[in-house]
């Protein structure tokens, strides 16, 4: 998994349980750095990553890029939501900003979707990508304290709760991420079948 970034392993790893395959993270390899996300879609990011873990390793790769696009900002933070406030990764300024930047917009403006492309890097062989996505409205104010980045004011249309109110299994049967990588576990099930014939 190339990211250095705990949450998301937790999640996939639990998304992945029961596959015959030994998961590593890219801070396992402490001497690989970890390249620029310079990339202008979410695709472009995720196989930058990908890629780059997949080189420095030989192993085969994959990461996510997620971005939530907002309808009232016109599209943003999209592919800039990690860094929506400046500094990677920061989720509660990230969450603060676009709490303020939503303060006038009114309920039936403040509809949202998240997006999951995950790059699949393999030695010699084509990208493959996989997508999910989830659509949702952006909540006035944080509720909940589980899951991490824009999840306590994000809540998906089929539910009540923010992501951040939901247990990780709860918010991975419906997220843009759990419905990315069950297609990717699909994807590897059949792969693995395939080689084992």
């Amino acid at each position: 998994m190339a990211t250095n970034n705990r949450d998301k392993v937790r999640e996939i790893t639990e998304l992945m349980h029961g596959l015959p395959v030994v998961w590593s993270a890219a801070y396992d390899y402490p001497s690989v750095p970890e390249p620029e996300e310079s990339g202008l879609t979410l695709e472009e990011n995720a196989w930058i990553k990908a890629s780059a873990l997949m080189d420095a390793t030989g192993f085969p790769a994959l990461a996510d890029d997620t971005g939530l696009f907002v309808e009232a900002l016109g599209g943003a933070p999209g592919v800039r939501s990690a860094r929506y406030a400046g500094k990677s990764g920061d989720y509660q300024e990230n969450v603060l900003k676009l709490v303020k930047e939503m303060t006038e917009v009114p309920g039936e403006r403040r509809g949202a979707a998240f997006r999951t492309v995950v790059a699949i890097a393999l030695p010699s062989e084509k990208p493959v990508y996989i997508r999910g996505e989830v659509s949702g409205v952006i909540l006035e104010a944080p509720h909940g304290t589980g899951g991490f980045g824009y999840d306590p004011v994000f809540r998906p249309l089929e539910s009540d709760q923010s992501f951040a109110e939901m247990t990780t299994t709860e918010k991975n049967r419906i997220s843009h991420r759990g419905r990315a990588f069950r297609l990717v576990r699909e994807w590897l099930e059949n792969r693995l079948g395939s080689t084992k014939r």
